[in-house]
């Protein structure tokens, strides 16, 4: 019986395969962009409509920033509003989404999270289905991502993510370390 009770809590705490990739930090979840000498880093869930208000205000301008390399900016994808989905976990299989076309498609990384947030669903909806958020990379050319996504492949990953930077509300921003 013990060794069950292990196994089932290993198997909750578990966050699954890491993303991997040109643009992805494995251990921290970041998809980073930019080469400058401070990091902005920005924890994100794709059901919350304050992080898209943040992105619309700031997302640009932040986005230049590290295109000059003025900035590193670190977009972190995590999950922490899976019970605004009605039980569809859409804030895990949005990030876990977003994971894959960073991995299969870098270069297309921002155009997927601007979709995503384009087509955000609203909270205590189901959300969008897999089979959306894979005819959404398919629209910015990350089309090779669809089996990713359909798959769950990094479905925990983001909620791990969340719970190991101990995140509890998004938009989370945080500039050298610092926590704003």
């Amino acid at each position: 019986l013990g060794v069950v009770v292990v196994w089932l809590n290993n198997q909750a705490t578990d966050a699954g395969p890491a993303p991997q990739g040109d643009l992805i930090n494995s251990e921290t979840g970041a998809l980073t962009f930019g080469d400058g000498e401070d990091t902005v880093a920005v924890y994100i869930d794709f059901m919350c409509p304050i992080c898209n208000s943040f992105e619309q205000q700031y997302g640009a301008q932040l986005q230049q920033a590290a295109a000059d390399d003025k900035i590193t900016l670190e977009y972190h994808p995590i999950a922490i509003l899976d019970h605004y989905s009605q039980g569809a976990e859409y804030s895990s299989r949005s990030a876990a989404a977003m994971f894959c076309v960073a991995e299969s498609n870098p270069d297309l990384a921002l155009d997927y999270m601007e979709s995503l947030f384009t087509n955000q669903p609203a909270e205590n909806t189901t959300g969008l289905t897999d089979e959306q958020l894979a005819a959404m990379a398919e629209e910015v050319g990350a089309g090779d991502a669809a089996s990713c996504i359909a798959d769950g492949t990094y479905k925990k990953f983001g909620a791990a993510q969340a719970k190991a930077n101990d995140i509890q509300g998004t938009p989370t921003v945080e500039v050298n370390g610092t926590r704003l």
